[in-house]
Protein backbone atom coordinates (compact mmCIF):
# COMPACT_ATOMS: atom_id res chain seq x y z
CA UNK A 1 0.00 0.00 0.00
CA UNK A 2 1.34 3.47 -0.83
CA UNK A 3 2.99 4.66 2.35
CA UNK A 4 1.18 8.12 1.79
CA UNK A 5 -2.25 6.56 2.13
CA UNK A 6 -1.54 4.80 5.24
CA UNK A 7 -1.53 8.34 7.29
CA UNK A 8 -4.40 9.45 5.53
CA UNK A 9 -6.76 6.07 5.78
CA UNK A 10 -6.01 6.18 9.96
CA UNK A 11 -7.30 9.90 10.01
CA UNK A 12 -10.41 9.05 8.69
CA UNK A 13 -11.40 5.83 11.12
CA UNK A 14 -10.21 8.10 13.95
CA UNK A 15 -12.69 10.88 12.86
CA UNK A 16 -15.34 8.63 12.03
CA UNK A 17 -14.41 6.83 15.73
CA UNK A 18 -14.91 10.15 17.13
CA UNK A 19 -18.29 11.03 15.78
CA UNK A 20 -20.17 7.75 16.21
CA UNK A 21 -23.26 8.06 18.51
CA UNK A 22 -23.80 4.77 20.56
CA UNK A 23 -27.70 3.68 20.47
CA UNK A 24 -29.98 3.42 23.04
CA UNK A 25 -30.42 0.03 24.28
CA UNK A 26 -33.83 -1.43 23.22
CA UNK A 27 -34.43 -3.65 26.25
CA UNK A 28 -33.58 -2.32 29.73
CA UNK A 29 -34.69 -2.36 32.91
CA UNK A 30 -36.03 0.91 34.34
CA UNK A 31 -34.92 1.97 37.80
CA UNK A 32 -36.19 5.13 40.47
CA UNK A 33 -32.69 5.52 41.77
CA UNK A 34 -30.12 7.88 40.01
CA UNK A 35 -26.76 6.83 38.51
CA UNK A 36 -23.31 6.71 40.49
CA UNK A 37 -21.28 8.71 38.55
CA UNK A 38 -17.79 9.89 38.88
CA UNK A 39 -17.20 12.78 39.32
CA UNK A 40 -20.76 13.54 41.25
CA UNK A 41 -22.36 16.58 38.11
CA UNK A 42 -25.85 15.61 39.15
CA UNK A 43 -28.27 18.34 39.92
CA UNK A 44 -25.46 21.00 39.75
CA UNK A 45 -25.56 24.46 38.35
CA UNK A 46 -22.57 25.38 36.27
CA UNK A 47 -21.06 28.24 34.21
CA UNK A 48 -21.67 28.56 30.43
CA UNK A 49 -18.27 28.71 30.15
CA UNK A 50 -17.12 25.81 31.61
CA UNK A 51 -15.23 22.97 29.91
CA UNK A 52 -17.31 19.76 29.15
CA UNK A 53 -18.39 17.52 32.36
CA UNK A 54 -16.67 14.41 31.69
CA UNK A 55 -18.01 11.46 33.49
CA UNK A 56 -18.25 7.71 33.90
CA UNK A 57 -20.07 5.06 36.01
CA UNK A 58 -17.37 3.25 37.89
CA UNK A 59 -19.49 0.02 38.47
CA UNK A 60 -20.66 -0.29 34.65
CA UNK A 61 -19.37 -2.54 31.83
CA UNK A 62 -20.87 0.13 29.07
CA UNK A 63 -22.80 3.25 29.71
CA UNK A 64 -24.68 5.50 27.58
CA UNK A 65 -25.84 8.74 28.41
CA UNK A 66 -28.72 10.78 26.77
CA UNK A 67 -28.29 14.51 26.70
CA UNK A 68 -31.75 17.07 25.82
CA UNK A 69 -31.21 20.58 26.13
CA UNK A 70 -33.49 23.41 23.98
CA UNK A 71 -33.58 22.22 20.58
CA UNK A 72 -31.41 19.53 20.85
CA UNK A 73 -30.85 15.90 22.01
CA UNK A 74 -27.52 13.45 21.58
CA UNK A 75 -26.59 10.48 22.97
CA UNK A 76 -22.65 9.81 24.01
CA UNK A 77 -20.86 7.07 25.60
CA UNK A 78 -18.04 4.68 25.42
CA UNK A 79 -17.35 1.53 27.40
CA UNK A 80 -18.08 3.26 31.08
CA UNK A 81 -17.56 6.85 30.29
CA UNK A 82 -19.28 9.95 28.49
CA UNK A 83 -16.87 12.39 26.77
CA UNK A 84 -18.46 15.13 25.06
CA UNK A 85 -16.06 16.77 22.46
CA UNK A 86 -15.61 20.54 23.24
CA UNK A 87 -17.07 21.64 20.05
CA UNK A 88 -20.26 20.42 20.97
CA UNK A 89 -20.27 20.94 24.41
CA UNK A 90 -19.83 25.02 23.75
CA UNK A 91 -22.61 24.41 21.39
CA UNK A 92 -24.82 22.58 23.89
CA UNK A 93 -23.84 25.96 26.93
CA UNK A 94 -24.89 28.14 23.98
CA UNK A 95 -28.24 26.79 23.81
CA UNK A 96 -28.86 25.62 27.24
CA UNK A 97 -27.71 29.08 29.58
CA UNK A 98 -30.19 30.09 31.89
CA UNK A 99 -32.05 27.22 31.53
CA UNK A 100 -30.93 23.27 31.83
CA UNK A 101 -30.00 20.05 30.41
CA UNK A 102 -31.80 16.65 31.11
CA UNK A 103 -29.27 13.50 31.11
CA UNK A 104 -30.50 9.83 31.36
CA UNK A 105 -27.87 7.46 31.66
CA UNK A 106 -28.11 4.04 30.82
CA UNK A 107 -25.84 1.29 32.01
CA UNK A 108 -24.75 -2.53 31.33
CA UNK A 109 -23.56 -4.51 34.16
CA UNK A 110 -23.86 -8.41 34.10
CA UNK A 111 -24.83 -8.21 30.27
CA UNK A 112 -27.86 -6.19 31.43
CA UNK A 113 -28.98 -2.40 30.56
CA UNK A 114 -30.99 0.23 33.54
CA UNK A 115 -32.20 2.93 32.92
CA UNK A 116 -31.44 5.53 35.68
CA UNK A 117 -33.84 8.45 36.87
CA UNK A 118 -33.12 11.32 34.63
CA UNK A 119 -31.11 14.42 36.44
CA UNK A 120 -30.26 17.79 35.39
CA UNK A 121 -27.38 20.16 34.85
CA UNK A 122 -28.63 23.77 35.07
CA UNK A 123 -26.86 25.99 33.26
CA UNK A 124 -26.35 29.69 34.90
CA UNK A 125 -26.63 33.55 32.84
CA UNK A 126 -23.29 34.30 34.56
CA UNK A 127 -19.98 33.10 33.44
CA UNK A 128 -17.40 32.44 35.55
CA UNK A 129 -13.74 34.07 35.47
CA UNK A 130 -12.31 32.25 32.24
CA UNK A 131 -9.01 31.37 34.33
CA UNK A 132 -7.84 29.67 37.56
CA UNK A 133 -4.37 29.38 39.46
CA UNK A 134 -3.36 27.17 42.04
CA UNK A 135 -0.46 25.30 43.39
CA UNK A 136 -0.07 21.54 42.60
CA UNK A 137 2.07 19.68 45.51
CA UNK A 138 2.49 16.41 46.98
CA UNK A 139 0.81 15.38 49.89
CA UNK A 140 3.58 15.24 51.80
CA UNK A 141 5.09 16.63 55.16
CA UNK A 142 8.30 17.38 53.25
CA UNK A 143 8.34 16.98 49.62
CA UNK A 144 8.23 19.87 47.42
CA UNK A 145 10.89 19.92 44.81
CA UNK A 146 7.96 19.28 42.21
CA UNK A 147 6.05 21.77 43.10
CA UNK A 148 4.42 24.31 40.57
CA UNK A 149 2.24 26.74 40.40
CA UNK A 150 -0.08 26.37 37.79
CA UNK A 151 -2.75 28.04 35.85
CA UNK A 152 -5.78 26.45 33.78
CA UNK A 153 -8.12 27.84 30.92
CA UNK A 154 -11.71 27.03 32.59
CA UNK A 155 -13.55 26.79 29.03
CA UNK A 156 -11.29 23.82 27.74
CA UNK A 157 -8.50 21.44 29.27
CA UNK A 158 -5.65 23.65 28.48
CA UNK A 159 -3.16 23.84 31.51
CA UNK A 160 -0.09 25.75 31.48
CA UNK A 161 3.02 25.70 34.61
CA UNK A 162 3.70 29.66 35.51
CA UNK A 163 6.43 28.42 37.92
CA UNK A 164 8.18 25.34 38.59
CA UNK A 165 11.00 24.75 41.70
CA UNK A 166 12.49 22.65 39.48
CA UNK A 167 13.94 25.24 37.09
CA UNK A 168 16.47 26.35 39.60
CA UNK A 169 16.84 24.34 42.43
CA UNK A 170 19.28 21.56 42.99
CA UNK A 171 19.75 17.93 44.98
CA UNK A 172 22.15 20.18 47.22
CA UNK A 173 19.71 23.40 47.23
CA UNK A 174 15.74 23.46 47.23
CA UNK A 175 13.22 25.63 47.09
CA UNK A 176 9.41 26.09 48.04
CA UNK A 177 7.13 28.60 46.51
CA UNK A 178 3.68 29.37 47.52
CA UNK A 179 1.05 31.98 47.83
CA UNK A 180 0.52 33.32 44.47
CA UNK A 181 -1.95 36.49 44.00
CA UNK A 182 -3.54 39.29 42.23
CA UNK A 183 -4.44 42.54 41.94
CA UNK A 184 -7.72 42.70 40.96
CA UNK A 185 -7.65 39.22 38.67
CA UNK A 186 -5.14 40.74 36.52
CA UNK A 187 -1.87 39.44 36.61
CA UNK A 188 0.16 42.29 35.81
CA UNK A 189 0.71 42.93 39.02
CA UNK A 190 0.83 39.85 40.85
CA UNK A 191 3.19 37.77 43.25
CA UNK A 192 4.60 34.81 44.91
CA UNK A 193 6.71 33.86 47.44
CA UNK A 194 10.33 31.46 47.54
CA UNK A 195 11.80 29.91 49.87
CA UNK A 196 15.16 28.29 51.05
CA UNK A 197 17.14 28.71 47.99
CA UNK A 198 17.21 31.60 46.13
CA UNK A 199 14.56 32.81 48.62
CA UNK A 200 12.51 35.70 48.24
CA UNK A 201 9.49 37.78 47.20
CA UNK A 202 8.33 37.57 43.06
CA UNK A 203 6.66 40.98 42.62
CA UNK A 204 5.50 41.53 39.25
CA UNK A 205 4.86 45.38 39.15
CA UNK A 206 2.98 46.05 35.45
CA UNK A 207 4.15 43.30 33.75
CA UNK A 208 7.72 43.62 34.98
CA UNK A 209 9.01 40.64 37.55
CA UNK A 210 11.76 41.33 40.49
CA UNK A 211 12.39 39.79 43.35
CA UNK A 212 12.31 42.01 46.65
CA UNK A 213 13.60 41.23 49.85
CA UNK A 214 11.30 41.68 52.70
CA UNK A 215 12.27 41.33 55.52
CA UNK A 216 14.43 43.33 57.95
CA UNK A 217 15.47 43.15 61.44
CA UNK A 218 12.27 45.32 62.35
CA UNK A 219 10.04 42.95 61.45
CA UNK A 220 9.82 39.09 62.40
CA UNK A 221 10.09 37.75 59.27
CA UNK A 222 9.52 38.42 55.44
CA UNK A 223 5.68 38.84 53.79
CA UNK A 224 3.78 35.29 54.24
CA UNK A 225 -0.01 35.64 53.27
CA UNK A 226 -0.34 38.40 50.97
CA UNK A 227 -3.29 40.47 50.10
CA UNK A 228 -2.82 43.06 47.16
CA UNK A 229 -5.23 46.29 47.42
CA UNK A 230 -7.40 47.17 45.03
CA UNK A 231 -6.83 50.26 43.66
CA UNK A 232 -3.34 51.36 44.92
CA UNK A 233 0.16 49.34 44.47
CA UNK A 234 0.05 48.21 47.82
CA UNK A 235 -0.08 44.56 49.61
CA UNK A 236 -1.13 43.60 52.89
CA UNK A 237 1.00 40.60 54.18
CA UNK A 238 1.25 38.73 57.59
CA UNK A 239 4.65 37.78 59.23
CA UNK A 240 5.04 34.47 60.52
CA UNK A 241 6.73 32.44 62.78
CA UNK A 242 5.63 28.83 61.60
CA UNK A 243 6.49 25.52 62.97
CA UNK A 244 4.36 22.06 62.40
CA UNK A 245 3.62 19.43 64.66
CA UNK A 246 1.95 15.87 63.91
CA UNK A 247 -0.48 13.91 66.11
CA UNK A 248 -0.16 9.93 66.55
CA UNK A 249 -3.81 9.38 66.41
CA UNK A 250 -5.98 12.34 65.76
CA UNK A 251 -7.40 12.40 62.01
CA UNK A 252 -6.38 15.67 61.94
CA UNK A 253 -2.45 14.17 61.40
CA UNK A 254 -0.47 17.71 61.70
CA UNK A 255 -0.79 20.61 63.24
CA UNK A 256 0.54 23.65 61.13
CA UNK A 257 1.02 27.03 63.73
CA UNK A 258 2.41 30.20 64.62
CA UNK A 259 4.00 30.87 67.42
CA UNK A 260 4.58 34.80 66.43
CA UNK A 261 2.62 36.70 63.41
CA UNK A 262 2.16 40.26 62.81
CA UNK A 263 0.84 42.22 60.00
CA UNK A 264 2.70 44.80 57.83
CA UNK A 265 2.27 47.21 54.40
CA UNK A 266 4.22 46.65 51.43
CA UNK A 267 4.48 49.89 48.92
CA UNK A 268 5.14 48.35 45.78
CA UNK A 269 5.96 51.74 43.91
CA UNK A 270 8.00 52.62 46.74
CA UNK A 271 9.72 49.34 47.79
CA UNK A 272 8.82 50.29 51.74
CA UNK A 273 7.73 48.13 54.50
CA UNK A 274 5.86 50.11 57.46
CA UNK A 275 3.80 47.79 60.17
CA UNK A 276 0.17 47.59 60.07
CA UNK A 277 0.00 45.49 64.05
CA UNK A 278 2.19 44.04 66.22
CA UNK A 279 0.60 43.26 69.38
CA UNK A 280 3.08 40.99 72.09
CA UNK A 281 -0.45 38.49 72.51
CA UNK A 282 -1.73 38.56 69.48
CA UNK A 283 -1.28 36.29 66.47
CA UNK A 284 -2.81 38.20 63.31
CA UNK A 285 -2.53 36.57 60.05
CA UNK A 286 -4.39 35.98 56.72
CA UNK A 287 -5.02 39.69 55.79
CA UNK A 288 -7.61 40.62 53.14
CA UNK A 289 -9.10 43.81 52.01
CA UNK A 290 -12.75 45.28 51.07
CA UNK A 291 -13.21 45.66 47.42
CA UNK A 292 -13.06 49.32 47.86
CA UNK A 293 -9.94 49.41 49.49
CA UNK A 294 -10.48 50.68 52.97
CA UNK A 295 -11.38 48.50 55.06
CA UNK A 296 -8.59 45.47 56.21
CA UNK A 297 -9.81 41.93 57.19
CA UNK A 298 -7.73 39.70 59.09
CA UNK A 299 -7.83 36.67 61.65
CA UNK A 300 -6.27 36.89 64.91
CA UNK A 301 -5.47 34.61 67.99
CA UNK A 302 -4.52 35.92 71.23
CA UNK A 303 -2.15 33.61 73.20
CA UNK A 304 0.09 34.27 76.18
CA UNK A 305 3.15 32.13 76.07
CA UNK A 306 5.21 30.96 78.87
CA UNK A 307 8.44 32.44 79.53
CA UNK A 308 9.91 28.84 80.73
CA UNK A 309 9.64 26.77 77.92
CA UNK A 310 10.90 27.13 73.94
CA UNK A 311 7.21 28.52 72.01
CA UNK A 312 7.30 25.58 69.22
CA UNK A 313 7.18 23.09 72.22
CA UNK A 314 4.70 25.35 73.69
CA UNK A 315 2.77 25.54 70.65
CA UNK A 316 2.56 21.83 70.26
CA UNK A 317 1.32 21.00 73.56
CA UNK A 318 -1.49 23.69 73.69
CA UNK A 319 -2.74 22.81 70.08
CA UNK A 320 -6.42 23.55 70.98
CA UNK A 321 -5.99 26.84 72.30
CA UNK A 322 -5.20 28.18 69.11
CA UNK A 323 -8.57 29.92 68.48
CA UNK A 324 -8.37 32.58 65.98
CA UNK A 325 -11.04 35.29 65.42
CA UNK A 326 -11.91 37.62 62.39
CA UNK A 327 -11.64 41.41 62.96
CA UNK A 328 -11.14 44.27 60.46
CA UNK A 329 -9.43 48.11 60.59
CA UNK A 330 -10.28 50.80 58.26
CA UNK A 331 -7.95 52.13 56.18
CA UNK A 332 -6.96 55.68 54.34
CA UNK A 333 -5.24 55.02 51.20
CA UNK A 334 -4.17 58.31 50.80
CA UNK A 335 -2.59 58.94 54.10
CA UNK A 336 -1.49 55.16 54.55
CA UNK A 337 -3.54 55.31 58.19
CA UNK A 338 -5.17 52.57 59.96
CA UNK A 339 -7.82 52.61 62.43
CA UNK A 340 -8.73 50.40 65.57
CA UNK A 341 -9.00 46.94 65.29
CA UNK A 342 -12.85 46.00 65.41
CA UNK A 343 -14.39 42.47 65.95
CA UNK A 344 -16.00 41.07 62.81
CA UNK A 345 -16.74 37.66 64.10
CA UNK A 346 -16.18 35.86 67.22
CA UNK A 347 -15.68 32.56 66.68
CA UNK A 348 -13.82 31.51 69.82
CA UNK A 349 -16.50 32.37 71.85
CA UNK A 350 -18.14 29.13 70.59
CA UNK A 351 -15.09 27.42 71.16
CA UNK A 352 -14.08 27.51 67.25
CA UNK A 353 -11.43 29.40 65.51
CA UNK A 354 -12.12 31.14 62.23
CA UNK A 355 -9.83 32.26 59.10
CA UNK A 356 -8.78 33.22 55.44
CA UNK A 357 -11.81 36.07 55.84
CA UNK A 358 -12.86 36.58 52.05
CA UNK A 359 -15.21 39.70 51.32
CA UNK A 360 -17.32 39.17 48.19
CA UNK A 361 -16.92 41.85 44.95
CA UNK A 362 -20.35 43.85 46.13
CA UNK A 363 -18.82 43.87 49.74
CA UNK A 364 -22.12 42.29 51.09
CA UNK A 365 -21.06 38.85 52.38
CA UNK A 366 -17.36 37.61 54.15
CA UNK A 367 -17.16 33.57 53.28
CA UNK A 368 -14.19 32.33 55.72
CA UNK A 369 -13.38 28.73 57.07
CA UNK A 370 -13.94 27.62 60.61
CA UNK A 371 -13.10 24.49 62.86
CA UNK A 372 -12.50 23.52 66.35
CA UNK A 373 -8.99 25.44 66.24
CA UNK A 374 -6.15 26.00 64.76
CA UNK A 375 -5.17 28.41 62.02
CA UNK A 376 -4.45 25.79 59.24
CA UNK A 377 -7.14 24.09 58.50
CA UNK A 378 -6.77 22.23 55.23
CA UNK A 379 -5.71 19.27 57.79
CA UNK A 380 -8.69 19.65 59.45
CA UNK A 381 -11.55 17.43 59.00
CA UNK A 382 -14.00 19.19 60.93
CA UNK A 383 -13.60 22.51 58.82
CA UNK A 384 -16.28 24.24 57.13
CA UNK A 385 -17.27 26.88 55.27
CA UNK A 386 -18.89 29.74 56.82
CA UNK A 387 -20.75 33.01 55.49
CA UNK A 388 -21.53 36.28 57.08
CA UNK A 389 -24.05 39.12 55.96
CA UNK A 390 -22.32 41.79 56.68
CA UNK A 391 -25.44 43.90 56.39
CA UNK A 392 -27.11 42.64 59.08
CA UNK A 393 -25.14 40.65 60.81
CA UNK A 394 -25.94 36.83 60.41
CA UNK A 395 -23.67 33.92 59.83
CA UNK A 396 -24.24 30.93 58.52
CA UNK A 397 -23.00 27.42 57.83
CA UNK A 398 -22.48 27.79 53.85
CA UNK A 399 -25.26 25.08 52.66
CA UNK A 400 -24.66 22.71 49.67
CA UNK A 401 -21.05 23.41 49.71
CA UNK A 402 -19.56 21.81 52.53
CA UNK A 403 -18.51 17.82 52.91
CA UNK A 404 -17.37 15.69 56.12
CA UNK A 405 -13.54 16.44 55.38
CA UNK A 406 -11.83 19.60 55.09
CA UNK A 407 -12.96 22.91 53.17
CA UNK A 408 -10.47 25.23 53.41
CA UNK A 409 -9.01 27.40 50.91
CA UNK A 410 -11.64 29.62 49.11
CA UNK A 411 -12.29 32.94 46.42
CA UNK A 412 -14.91 34.84 45.04
CA UNK A 413 -15.07 35.01 41.07
CA UNK A 414 -15.14 38.60 39.79
CA UNK A 415 -18.83 38.62 39.72
CA UNK A 416 -19.44 36.84 42.59
CA UNK A 417 -21.39 34.41 41.20
CA UNK A 418 -19.15 31.93 41.93
CA UNK A 419 -16.87 30.42 44.79
CA UNK A 420 -13.79 28.74 43.84
CA UNK A 421 -12.64 26.25 46.97
CA UNK A 422 -10.40 23.21 48.07
CA UNK A 423 -11.57 19.90 49.51
CA UNK A 424 -10.70 17.33 50.38
CA UNK A 425 -14.27 15.44 50.28
CA UNK A 426 -13.04 12.69 47.61
CA UNK A 427 -10.68 10.30 50.01
CA UNK A 428 -9.68 12.72 52.71
CA UNK A 429 -6.03 12.43 51.29
CA UNK A 430 -6.09 14.62 48.09
CA UNK A 431 -7.41 18.48 47.93
CA UNK A 432 -9.26 18.98 44.86
CA UNK A 433 -11.10 21.93 43.65
CA UNK A 434 -14.81 22.76 43.73
CA UNK A 435 -16.43 25.45 41.64
CA UNK A 436 -20.28 26.58 43.65
CA UNK A 437 -22.79 28.97 42.04
CA UNK A 438 -23.91 31.62 44.60
CA UNK A 439 -26.95 33.06 43.33
CA UNK A 440 -28.27 37.00 43.73
CA UNK A 441 -30.33 35.86 46.84
CA UNK A 442 -27.21 34.95 49.05
CA UNK A 443 -27.62 30.77 48.30
CA UNK A 444 -24.95 28.76 47.62
CA UNK A 445 -25.29 26.08 45.01
CA UNK A 446 -24.05 22.46 44.89
CA UNK A 447 -20.44 22.25 44.27
CA UNK A 448 -19.16 20.31 41.44
CA UNK A 449 -15.24 18.87 40.47
CA UNK A 450 -13.34 21.13 38.34
CA UNK A 451 -13.79 18.78 35.50
CA UNK A 452 -10.47 17.05 33.45
CA UNK A 453 -10.78 15.46 30.21
CA UNK A 454 -10.43 11.80 31.59
CA UNK A 455 -13.34 11.22 34.11
CA UNK A 456 -10.39 8.61 36.04
CA UNK A 457 -8.02 11.53 36.20
CA UNK A 458 -8.26 12.37 39.82
CA UNK A 459 -8.48 8.68 40.75
CA UNK A 460 -4.72 8.42 39.48
CA UNK A 461 -3.37 11.97 39.50
CA UNK A 462 -1.71 11.44 43.33
CA UNK A 463 -0.86 15.61 44.15
CA UNK A 464 -3.02 17.91 45.74
CA UNK A 465 -4.45 21.65 44.52
CA UNK A 466 -3.65 24.45 46.76
CA UNK A 467 -4.59 28.07 46.62
CA UNK A 468 -7.03 28.48 43.98
CA UNK A 469 -7.57 31.64 42.98
CA UNK A 470 -9.83 33.22 39.82
CA UNK A 471 -7.90 35.01 36.96
CA UNK A 472 -9.16 37.48 34.30
CA UNK A 473 -6.30 36.66 32.04
CA UNK A 474 -3.39 34.17 32.29
CA UNK A 475 0.25 34.66 33.27
CA UNK A 476 2.08 35.77 30.16
CA UNK A 477 5.53 35.99 32.17
CA UNK A 478 7.23 32.66 30.97
CA UNK A 479 8.61 30.20 34.01
CA UNK A 480 12.12 30.78 32.30
CA UNK A 481 11.35 34.51 32.56
CA UNK A 482 10.27 33.74 36.28
CA UNK A 483 13.39 31.89 36.89
CA UNK A 484 16.01 34.04 35.52
CA UNK A 485 14.55 36.88 37.89
CA UNK A 486 14.56 34.77 40.79
CA UNK A 487 18.70 34.16 40.35
CA UNK A 488 19.45 37.64 40.96
CA UNK A 489 19.72 38.33 44.51
CA UNK A 490 16.78 39.79 45.71
CA UNK A 491 16.50 43.89 46.48
CA UNK A 492 16.14 45.05 49.94
CA UNK A 493 12.69 46.75 50.62
CA UNK A 494 13.57 49.74 52.98
CA UNK A 495 11.45 49.74 56.82
CA UNK A 496 10.55 53.06 56.70
CA UNK A 497 7.78 53.57 60.21
CA UNK A 498 4.94 51.72 61.87
CA UNK A 499 1.94 52.56 60.11
CA UNK A 500 -0.59 54.85 62.19
CA UNK A 501 -2.75 51.82 63.25
CA UNK A 502 -4.17 52.41 66.61
CA UNK A 503 -3.94 49.13 69.50
CA UNK A 504 -6.81 47.00 70.35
Amino acid sequence: MNKLIVPFLTSLFLLCGCTHRPSLPENYTSESSLPIITPDYIQVTIPPNIAPLNFMVSEAEECVAEFTWPGGKQTFGEKNKVVIPEKEWKQMMEAAKGDSIRIVVYSKSEEKWTRHKAFAMYVAEEETDPYISYRLISPSYIGYEGLTINQRHVSSFEEKVVYSNELIQTEEEGQCINCHAYQNYRTDNMQFHMRQAHGGTMIVKDGTPQKINLNSKEIISAGVYPAWHPTHKLIAYSTNLTGQSFHTKLADKIEVQDTESDLILYDVAKNEVSLISAEANELETYPWWSPDGRTLYYASARMIFSDTIPRDYEAALRYEEFKYDLYSRSFDPDTRTFGPSQLVYSASEQGKSATLPRISPDGQYLLFTMGKWGCFHIWHPDADLYLTDLKNGETRLLENINSPQAESYHSWSSNGRWILLSSRRDDGNFTRLYFAYFDKQGKAHKAFELPQKDPEFYLRFLRSYNIPEFMLEPVEITPHEFAAAAKKKGVPAKFVSTSKASAR
